[in-house]
């Protein structure tokens, strides 16, 4: 099953127009001479990394896509002028060199607002698997180079059961992709943005499982081959800390462990204004954690609250990392 997966994974990415070399993607060492870094890069300007995780709420352009049939799609609102200058305040105030957006309308609309809004921020890479028919995605914005990327979003995983029937689905698949990370030629990770399933309840819980079990045996066959492959999970999960799903991410006792540098605190990020819950977590696997500087992770918040909760209804999550040993 394991390896079905694997060759399904990489035959997804070649139909989607990324790099395809026969090399295998090391994840440990850099053993891909075709890949070379932009002239643009200079690796010794990032001795540590920093990565963000923020839910944008409904964060979409004004433009109508024909192929999108929903009347929020091209609809954001009279304070979307606002929310981008605020957005990009906050940015840079974050200095984040990863970011990893959800609920944003298209790869292109964040490029765009890179371009435009917050260009000296020097976000040169943008990339993202959306939705066919849908019209909020997750989109990852780096300073730093970016290798093969994997799309989820053709593969079906488990729904729910009912009347004796086991139902799969991949509707929100395309909400969680990966993508390889070249910090240095000694540091480098599997970075993975997630929006999983929301909701409530059994019947969300057991379709959040599904997809959280494709991306554990996508993880499992690369430590298999790269035993100290550094993995890194953002995004919004749906999930609160001592739920069922949140217990099957962190692997305790198996092959694929993730570390929650929360752990035992109240991490909150939402709402923005007065948060209560936290569902948006950035989770390093025991490799990664290796390199994780102790006291970096928190939720942020650049602003007050009323201006946080203009732009989002998500506080953003950051994190650090040492990428020199």
């Amino acid at each position: 099953m394991r390896n079905f997966l694997l060759l399904l994974v990489l035959f997804i990415a070649s139909c989607t127009g990324m790099q395809t070399a026969t090399q295998s993607g090391d994840l440990s060492s850099n053993r891909w001479n075709s890949a070379q870094a932009p002239a643009w890069y200079n690796p010794s300007e990032f001795d540590t990394l920093t990565v963000v995780t923020w839910n944008l709420e409904h964060f979409v352009d004004g433009h109508d896509n024909p192929y999108i049939n929903h009347p929020r799609e091209n609809n954001p609102g009279e304070g979307l002028a606002e929310r981008r200058r605020l957005l990009a305040q906050a940015l840079s105030r974050l200095d984040a060199d990863i970011v990893v957006f959800q609920e944003v309308e298209s790869a292109p609309y964040v490029q765009e607002m890179a371009q435009t809004d917050f260009e000296e921020l020097g976000y040169r890479l943008v990339t993202a698997f959306e939705s066919n028919d849908w019209y909020m995605n997750v989109v990852i914005m780096s300073r730093v180079p970016l290798r093969l990327t994997y799309s989820y979003g053709n593969v079906y995983t488990f729904r729910r059961e009912e009347e004796g029937e086991t139902e799969y689905q991949n509707f929100t698949n395309n909400r969680m992709l990966s993508a390889e990370v070249a910090v240095n030629e000694d540091f480098h990770f599997l970075l993975t943005g997630v929006h999983l399933k929301a909701g409530r309840g059994e019947g969300n819980a057991r379709w959040r499982m599904g997809q959280i079990e494709v991306l554990r045996d996508h993880y499992s066959m690369i430590l298999d081959q790269y035993p100290d492959a550094r993995i890194l999970l953002a995004g919004d999960l749906n999930i609160i800390p001592g739920d069922p799903e949140f217990d099957l991410i962190l692997g305790e006792n198996t092959d694929v462990r993730f570390v929650d540098p929360f752990q035992g605190v109240n991490a909150f990020t939402i709402p923005a204004d007065n948060p209560t819950r936290q569902l948006d977590h950035i989770l390093p696997n025991d490799k990664m954690m290796r390199d994780y500087i102790p006291g970096s992770g928190r939720v942020a918040y650049p602003f007050s609250p009323d201006s946080m909760r203009a732009i989002s209804d998500h506080l953003p999550v950051l994190m650090k990392f040492n990428t020199i040993r």
